[in-house]
């Protein structure tokens, strides 16, 4: 008996068709395959043959193996098709459905904000400038006569980055943009007039505070500016910014260590929600004569004005924003409004 005509190949096929999964398919191949199946028993039996029968045999055992591994395989080909089918015709894409299209993205509202700040001091003849984020110690606060016992320079305010630099200063994350203004100045000869916006980094997290924010610093050094000319550019700034003629300003004495005098900045509109309210929007002053010193130039023949203003509390004026954090909170609700 060939193996084509041995029983056991009718029986395999019949229970191979049967199988429904990989599973089944399985079972079913171990009832020939397995070592206690039929073939396997088969090939055990060979034992007790003669070397001319066993060779014969042999021979024909073989075929049938081969030929019931031929019919798993083939089940094992058809079972996958049917799962390969079932998954396309359960994720099938109706093509004729319209597109859903590439939502249309916009601007964040503190870049829109930087974009119209700088365009408005470019109008004026300001500079813009840029620098590292990661500062000398020396730039962010020696060289704008920041004392080494000023409360910034601790660690509850400033983020100190480990190392120094090559000339073994101390490193860290700006905590304003206004050593800008003396590597721009040291660079530059006067008149000199330039901001500074970017980002900037203080220990603080509040509904008006953000342990990142973005500061502007501007600064204006020349042999006769006046407090009278940052009075009248920074008024104009507020006006153009805000695009409203009835804004009242008023200058009230402060200090900080790099103006002699100093003063904060209020501002206050004539009518809306905030109507009657004084505001604080920046601080200014005379740049201090050590800090002209430290730039490099001759404090009895040149003097300016320096100023600060956060960039999140102008955006949260002029869009009616009451909680700075929404801003990086990242919620397309939010943020779809500022687009154009």
């Amino acid at each position: 008996m060939t193996d084509s005509q041995d029983p056991l190949i009718d029986e395999a096929r019949s229970l191979l068709e049967s199988a429904h999964d990989t599973a089944s398919l399985a079972n079913a191949k171990a009832r020939f395959l397995g070592k206690e199946g039929a073939l396997t028993a088969r090939m055990k039996a060979l034992a007790s043959l003669s070397p001319q029968e066993r060779a014969a045999a042999g021979k024909s055992l073989n075929l049938l193996k081969q030929a019931i591994e031929a019919l798993v395989s083939q089940r094992q080909s058809e079972l996958d098709q049917a799962e390969l089918q079932a998954r396309l015709a359960q994720e099938a894409i109706d093509v004729t459905l319209p597109g859903r299209g590439i939502g249309r993205g916009g601007l964040h509202p503190v870049t829109l904000t930087i974009e119209r700040i700088e365009a408005i001091f470019r109008s004026i003849g300001f500079d813009v400038a840029d620098g590292p984020e990661i500062e000398e110690d020396f730039f962010n606060f020696t060289a704008l006569n920041t004392p080494l016992n000023h409360p910034a320079r601790s660690m509850h305010d400033t983020f100190y980055v480990e190392g120094e630099d090559d000339a073994g200063h101390s490193l860290l994350l700006r905590t304003h943009t206004s050593p800008m203004q003396v590597r721009y100045a040291r660079m530059h000869a006067p008149p000199i007039k330039v901001i500074a916006p970017g980002k900037t980094y203080r220990v603080d997290s509040d509904a008006t505070h953000s342990p990142m924010f973005h500061q502007v610093e501007g600064m204006w050094i020349d042999e006769d500016v006046s407090f009278t000319d940052l009075k009248n550019v920074y008024t104009e700034f507020l006006r153009r910014f805000f695009e409203r003629d009835d804004i009242d300003v008023r200058f009230r004495p402060s200090y900080f260590p790099f103006t002699e005098p100093s003063a904060e900045i209020d501002m206050r509109f004539a009518d809306g929600p905030l109507a009657g309210r004084w505001l604080e929007v920046s601080g200014a002053g005379q740049v201090h004569p050590d800090v002209v010193r430290n730039i490099g130039l001759d404090p009895e023949r040149y003097i300016g004005f320096a100023f600060g203003s956060g960039i999140e509390r102008l955006a949260m004026l002029r869009y009616g924003v009451g909680d700075l954090r929404m801003f990086y909170e990242n919620d397309l609700r939010f943020l779809e409004q500022f687009r154009d």
